[in-house]
């Protein structure tokens, strides 16, 4: 029996796909958008092969947390200087920078490795309900 690796495909046959993450759960939301954009959702997944999809996520800012991690959950960024670690926790980040709560939770999920960063710059987080991409016609999908 052999054994079937697929090619990379083309940027312009890659689908594209919108979430709406209003009361979507941030960790079950992560999950199936990480599958999408590294191809496992596919038949022909290869693994050094990039051929995941391209993801809108709307309503970014409205994204559920279960329990008190809205209070407790923290983002650490540091300034490389002696003392310079900083922590926000999830509530300021969601007024901050609502975008960064998924990016982050996305990231953490996709490969540690060079195709990291092409998966995601196929992520598309925008924090209202309304976004620019209507000319790639992409299809709405639900948790």
């Amino acid at each position: 029996m052999k054994t079937i690796f697929s090619k990379q495909i083309p940027s312009t046959e890659r689908k594209w796909f919108v979430v709406d993450a209003a009361g979507q759960n941030l960790g079950r939301l992560s999950t199936m958008i990480a599958r999408k954009l590294s191809g496992r959702d596919r038949v022909d997944f290869t693994a050094h092969v990039d051929n995941g999809s391209y993801i809108i996520v709307t309503n970014a800012a409205e994204v559920a947390v279960s329990g008190t991690k809205e209070t407790d959950k923290m983002y650490y960024s540091h300034s490389q200087y002696l003392g310079g670690l900083k922590e926000v926790n999830l509530t300021k980040m969601r007024k901050k920078n609502p975008a960064h709560i998924l990016e982050h939770s996305i990231k953490g999920m996709l490969p540690k490795n060079k195709l990291q960063a092409g998966m995601l710059l196929r992520l598309k987080v925008v924090p209202g309900p309304t976004h620019q991409y209507e000319a790639q016609k992409p299809e709405v999908i639900s948790v």
